[in-house]
């Protein structure tokens, strides 16, 4: 790592990343220290963290609140830098981190928001909704709590936030088939959560819901502004709440078996 005057601990919880993990930890090399939390991969991801210089920790996973509140005891620094494993800190990003870590005046400071901009089909989003996200990614451990509500979490800054202009580059997908294979499982997690909650599923919810997420992603936050990567996100957004109110009720796929 190198040696920076700024005490900031570089953070990536990691589980079979070795796609962009070797250009996630470059990234961070500003950083007084890389630690990287990993949930037990099974791919090349912890051996290229090791010989990058990072400090490897596996942990198992039980969700990313309890993953960061577990890697959050593991850090001394006063700051915390934290990205995912397919995420690239620009160099804009880390003048600005450095200047805030390192400036006396920002002791009291909770944390600072960042902007992250990612990469879909073939350009980086600028609008469908993907653009600004700003993230909570610079943050004085001390004085931020880990709120956990079910498969989700939050940080809850204990203090003054501010913005920063630098960005966060962002490769979510490697190809077409990840994305759908992500989708399939959030619109699972997402019809479990309705179901739970009493809410009514089936064939008209999920056309009139697919169709309202789907004007939503493409007029009404700008998707076709982003071209064809902009239009194959709203359909895709589209077959996320088809599918996810689809499955709110179970229906007898495959069987019966006896039926002529």
């Amino acid at each position: 790592m190198e040696n920076s005057p700024a005490q900031i601990t570089g953070l990536v919880l990691t589980y079979n990343g070795e796609r962009l993990v070797e250009k996630c930890i470059d990234s961070l090399r500003f950083c007084r220290r890389i630690l990287v939390v990993d949930s037990f991969s099974t791919d090349s991801t912890v051996e290229i963290c090791h010989a990058l210089g990072a400090e490897v920790i596996q942990n198992p996973w039980s969700g990313p609140g309890p993953q960061f509140e577990f890697a959050l005891r593991q850090i001394a620094t006063p700051w915390v830098f934290s990205l995912d494993q397919d995420e690239i800190c620009t160099q804009s990003l880390r003048e600005q981190v450095l200047g805030v870590a390192a400036a006396p005046e920002n002791a009291e400071l909770a944390g600072c928001f960042v902007r992250r901009k990612s990469w879909y089909y073939n350009r980086f989003m600028l609008h469908s909704g993907w653009y600004p996200d700003y993230l909570l990614r610079l943050f004085q451990p001390a004085k931020m709590q880990v709120e956990i509500s079910g498969a989700h979490y939050r940080f809850n800054p204990r203090g003054r936030t501010r913005k920063l202009d630098g960005e966060i580059l962002h490769y979510p997908y490697k190809d077409f088939a990840e994305h759908l294979d992500k989708i399939n499982a959030y619109a699972g997690q997402g019809a479990a959560s309705l179901a739970a909650a009493g809410k009514k599923g089936g064939l008209c919810p999920a056309v009139l819901h697919g169709a309202a997420r789907f004007i939503k992603l493409y007029v009404f936050k700008a998707g076709l502004l982003d071209g064809k990567a902009g239009f194959i996100n709203a359909a895709h957004g589209a077959f996320y709440a088809f599918s996810k109110y689809l499955r709110v009720e179970k229906q007898s796929w495959g069987e019966p078996f006896d039926r002529q």
